[in-house]
C-alpha cells in the first residue's frame, strides 16, 4: 500500500521585508531577483533528482511558501508543480496551496495559477488598518486585499486562506476587532490568526517590551475574541491559529500536526519521513552551487526514536482541538499516560483543558499558555519512563498496533501521470 505524502517548496524571495519576519528570505534590495533564475533551476533538478525516491509515496499535498512564492513568478512556480506532476505520484485532487500578498499578482497569473492545478491560496492580509500596515513594512492596503479576493473567485478558486496578525505595534482592541470582522466578510473558506512574535534579527525587535506593543493581556484578550466571533461567523477552530468552514482544514499543515510524512524542497526546508527528520543548507546561493555540482546539501538530520516520537504525540497533537487520546497514545506507543492524565485534571481545574468522549484538548484560555503546559507534560512523560522498565516492551502477540487520528474512508481517485487509485492499496 503506497504512503501519502505532503510536499513543502520553499520560495526563499520577496518584494521586501517585512518588519517582523525572520523566516529565511532574500528581498529585491537584497539582490534576491538576480538568483530567481538559478534557483528555479537548481530546485527543479533537485526535484527530479528526488523523484525516484518517492516510489511507494501518494502525494495528496502541495504547498509553496516563503518569502512570497507570487513574486517568484507564475511561470516558474507553475514549471516547479509540473515536475512534481511529471513524476506520477501527484493525486488529482491533490490541495494545492501557494502564497500570495495582496497587489503582488493580476487576476490573469491567477488563473493561470488555477489551469495549471493550484486549487488553495493563502493571501497574507495580516491587517485592516493601512496605517499599521505601512509601519509593519506591508506593501499594500486593505483594499488590495478585497481585490485579491475578488479576482481569486473570478479565476475559479474555491478554498481561499487569510492570514491576520495580532499584537502588532499601537494595535488596539478596536482596531483588532474591526479587522477579524472584515476579513470574515471577505468570507475565505479558513483564517489563520497569528500572535506577533518578535524576534532578534526583525526590525521591530528594538521596540521589544516596548509600551507600543499591546501587553500581554490585552494580546490574550485580542485572541479570545478572535476565537469567538470567527466560531459566529462559521470558522470552527481547529489548530491554536487556525480556523476553517467545515472541510477546509488546511491538509497539508495537518501532516505536520498529526505527525505524517513530509518532504520538503529548498534552502531551509525540513522533511519528515519514516523517523527520519533532515533540513537542507539555509543558504541560497549554497544551496544553488551545491545543487549544480551534484552534491549533499542536509544540514542537520536525526532519526527519531520512540520514546521522542511520543513527545511528539503530546507537543503536535495538542496544538488541535482533536487533542490527545489515553488508547490512542497506549496503541502506538505501547506507553502509559498516568502522569499526563494527572496534569490534565489539574489544567481542567483551572479552564485550560477539556475532556470528551476519552479525548484530551486545551481550551482557548489553555492556548495561551500551551508552550508552559506542554513543558510541564513532556517532564511528565519522562517522568513516568523512568518508572517503567521495559517501556517499549511489544505485547505477547508481538504485533504492533498503528492507529491514525482520524478514520480514512476509501476512495477512488486519479493520479496525474495516467494512473487510477482504487480504494487505498490497488494501482491500475
Amino acid at each position: 500500500m503506497e504512503k501519502k505524502v505532503g510536499i513543502y517548496v520553499h520560495i526563499p524571495f520577496c518584494q521586501s521585508k517585512c518588519a517582523y519576519c525572520n523566516f529565511y528570505s532574500l528581498s529585491s534590495n537584497d539582490g534576491g531577483d538576480l538568483l530567481i533564475p538559478s534557483y528555479s533551476t537548481a530546485i527543479i533538478r533537485h526535484i527530479e533528482e528526488y523523484s525516484a525516491q518517492l516510489d511507494g509515496y501518494l502525494i495528496d499535498t502541495v504547498y509553496f511558501g516563503g518569502g512570497t512564492p507570487s513574486h517568484f513568478g507564475t511561470s516558474r512556480l507553475i514549471d516547479i508543480l509540473n515536475v512534481l506532476k511529471r513524476s506520477g505520484h501527484v493525486l488529482i485532487d491533490s490541495e494545492i496551496t501557494v502564497e500570495v500578498n495582496p497587489a503582488s499578482i493580476s487576476k490573469e497569473d491567477l488563473i493561470k495559477l488555477r489551469r495549471a492545478g493550484f486549487n488553495r491560496l493563502s493571501i497574507g492580509v495580516q491587517c485592516a488598518d493601512d496605517n499599521t500596515l505601512k509601519s509593519i513594512g506591508r506593501t499594500h492596503t486593505f483594499a488590495d486585499a478585497v481585490s485579491t479576493f475578488a479576482d481569486a473567485r473570478q479565476a475559479g478558486f474555491k478554498n481561499l486562506s487569510a492570514d491576520i496578525i495580532y499584537g502588532l505595534p499601537s494595535q488596539t482592541r478596536d482596531t483588532w476587532a474591526q479587522t477579524v470582522q472584515k476579513v470574515a466578510g471577505l468570507k475565505a473558506e479558513h483564517i489563520s490568526c497569528y500572535g506577533l512574535k518578535i524576534e532578534e534579527g526583525t526590525e521591530l525587535f528594538m521596540f521589544k517590551d516596548s509600551p507600543f506593543l499591546p501587553d500581554d493581556d490585552v494580546q490574550e484578550g485580542m485572541y479570545l475574541y478572535a476565537v469567538d466571533i470567527l466560531s459566529r461567523y462559521g470558522y470552527k477552530q481547529y489548530e491554536i491559529s487556525n480556523f476553517a468552514r467545515r472541510g477546509f482544514e488546511s491538509k497539508h499543515n495537518m501532516k505536520y500536526w498529526l505527525g505524517e510524512d513530509y518532504i520538503g524542497f529548498g534552502p531551509g526546508a525540513h522533511s519528515y519521513v519514516g523517523q527520519s527528520r533532515y533540513s537542507f543548507t539555509e543558504d541560497v546561493n549554497e544551496y544553488i552551487e551545491q545543487i549544480g555540482l551534484g552534491r549533499r546539501i542536509v544540514e542537520h538530520e536525526e532519526n527519531m526514536s520512540d520514546f521522542e516520537n511520543a513527545g511528539e504525540y503530546l507537543m503536535l497533537r495538542l496544538r488541535t482541538t482533536h487533542g490527545i487520546s489515553e488508547e490512542e497514545y497506549y496503541n502506538i506507543y505501547r506507553l502509559k499516560m498516568d502522569f499526563v492524565l494527572e496534569l490534565m485534571h489539574k489544567y481542567e481545574e483551572h479552564g485550560w483543558a477539556a475532556q470528551k468522549e476519552g479525548r484530551w484538548r486545551f481550551t482557548p484560555k489553555g492556548f495561551m499558555v500551551s508552550n508552559t503546559l506542554i513543558g510541564e507534560l513532556l517532564e511528565a512523560q519522562t517522568k513516568q519512563r523512568t518508572q517503567i522498565s521495559k517501556p517499549w516492551q511489544k505485547d505477547s502477540t508481538g504485533e504492533e498496533t498503528q492507529m491514525t487520528l482520524f478514520d480514512k474512508r476509501p476512495v477512488a481517485a486519479g493520479l496525474f501521470g495516467g494512473r487510477r487509485l482504487v480504494g487505498r492499496n490497488e494501482l491500475l
